[in-house]
């Protein structure tokens, strides 16, 4: 799967348990201030979908980090 990579998304303010559904499959982790959300996207348009979903509810992002995911085992 071309484009597959772990991301980890650092937002301003402390979001609660209830916006994990809004951003799943990303985990949703309370920061000394800040929240993180971690996960693998599929794909580019995967990681915009988050990014807008974080723009809708007007939250400050404050970095983005991007990761190589393994390939599979066989």
């Amino acid at each position: 799967m071309a484009g597959r990579r772990f991301y980890r998304i650092r937002v301003a303010g402390a979001l609660g348990s209830r916006f994990e559904q809004a951003f799943d499959p990303m985990r949703v982790e309370p920061d000394l201030g800040t929240t993180v959300l971690s996960g693998v996207c599929v794909d580019s348009s995967a990681l915009y979908g988050v990014l807008d979903r974080l723009e809708d509810l007007g939250l400050d992002l404050l970095a983005v980090e991007s990761f190589p995911v393994a390939p599979p085992r066989r």
